[in-house]
């Protein structure tokens, strides 16, 4: 399945979902499971229907087929008995290892780096987005312009060009090198552009921050409703691609400048890590990033712990991060003091119904503002109840 385009229709794929489960992975077998459900939900933000799964457990990826040639066929059977089109591994494969699978089975194969910048490829809405999406693309697939016809046409021949020329993966290979040197460079003058940008708000001494939090954790719905926006949030992963600012004000004419940024997953593909520097450049300008996390998931712990690994990565830990445990009010009683004693320092809040916001709100004023008086909080959009 190629990467998808904005423009054209949207088409439901019927999937297979395939995972590997290895001591080296893991040894958490309910976490597998877990993972899996993550594969689904990415599928489905995909536009595909997931319609079997399965699981292999082996002691170490098969370097040829990755799960095995006898799991490969089972895999093939399991596509033709739900007439599936595609079939989406969980893992990385290599890219001869894709290869394999998709002469063995008869059926596209994407592995989860690719399904992820396929979701990318649908969201991007700005300029920016879009340059970094097909940055990041072209990035993961150069390794696997493989040339699968050996008889493969020459070119450059005739006169003044004769000789062995250059075969057509070589040229794709090249033109593929000028289209990243090319968006490279654009991608240089929008972020000396946002750096403009960043440089007038600094000189302002309005204070940013930025959210940030895995992936479907209520980033946008928190910011909706601290602004009364209508930024696009959806109950889906990566709902939201591209960064969005809006200016919380406070009382006394003091307000801060408060980012959206594009939610964070477990195995972030590292082309997208480096081709999104410049939309995470926001991060790099915050004065304080707010950590949302779904107090609501079974994983919590896991995400929480990845997109702390991102940050780190990036070398944003130095960064002061605020912990906020979102949708508490879906938690039960015991799970509420559990997780009030694994996190003594984070706020638990539910940013759909506004519970919780008006300490949220003392904090960032307390943190980000020069206090001239005790915070007064009036005029806002949720209860403070």
């Amino acid at each position: 399945m190629p990467f998808t385009n904005q423009t054209e229709e949207k088409q439901i794929e019927r999937a297979v979902l395939v995972g590997l489960s290895c001591p080296s992975f893991n040894t958490d077998q309910d976490a597998d499971e877990r993972t899996m459900d993550e594969l689904r939900a990415l599928a489905e933000t995909a536009g595909a229907e997931a319609v079997a799964m399965t699981l292999q457990r082996r002691p170490a990826p098969d370097a040829r087929t990755f799960i095995g040639e006898g799991k490969a066929e089972e895999v093939k059977q399991l596509a033709e008995m739900n007439d599936a089109s595609l079939i989406l591994f969980d893992n990385e494969l290599s890219p001869s290892q894709m290869s394999n699978l998709e002469e063995l089975t008869g059926r596209t194969v994407l592995d989860r780096s690719a399904l992820i910048l396929d979701i990318f490829a649908q969201h991007a809405v700005s300029r920016a987005g879009k340059l970094q999406v097909e940055l990041a693309q072209l990035r993961y697939t150069q390794p696997r312009l493989v040339g699968k016809n050996r008889a493969m046409d020459r070119l450059m021949g005739g006169i003044g060009g004769r000789g062995p020329g250059e075969t057509k993966l070589e040229t794709d290979r090249r033109k593929s090198r000028e289209r990243m040197a090319r968006i490279r460079k654009e991608l240089d003058q929008l972020r000396r552009q946002r750096a403009f940008t960043r440089a007038r708000r600094s000189r302002q001494g309005i204070p940013l921050a930025a959210l940030v939090g895995y992936t479907n954790a209520g980033k946008s719905t928190l910011l909706n409703t601290l602004t009364r926006s209508e930024v696009l949030a959806e109950n889906k992963l990566f709902a939201t691609l591209d960064p969005t600012t809006r200016r919380l004000r406070f009382p006394a004419e003091r307000e801060i400048i408060l980012a959206d940024t594009v939610g964070f997953i477990r195995n972030l593909p590292k082309e997208l890590t480096d081709a999104f520097r410049a939309t995470l450049e926001e991060l790099e300008a915050a004065d304080l990033l707010v950590h949302v996390a779904d107090a609501s998931h079974p994983d919590l712990l896991q995400q929480i712990t990845a997109v702390e690994t991102i940050l780190a990565d990036m070398e944003l830990d130095r960064v002061p991060r605020l912990l906020v445990l979102n949708k508490w009010d879906q938690l039960a009683v015991p799970a509420r003091a559990e997780l009030a004693d694994a996190f003594p320092l984070a706020l638990p809040i539910s940013a759909k119904s506004g519970d919780g916001l008006a300490p949220l709100l003392e904090r960032l004023e307390t943190d980000l503002l020069i206090r001239t008086g005790p915070p007064v909080i009036a005029d806002l959009p949720f209860s403070l109840n």
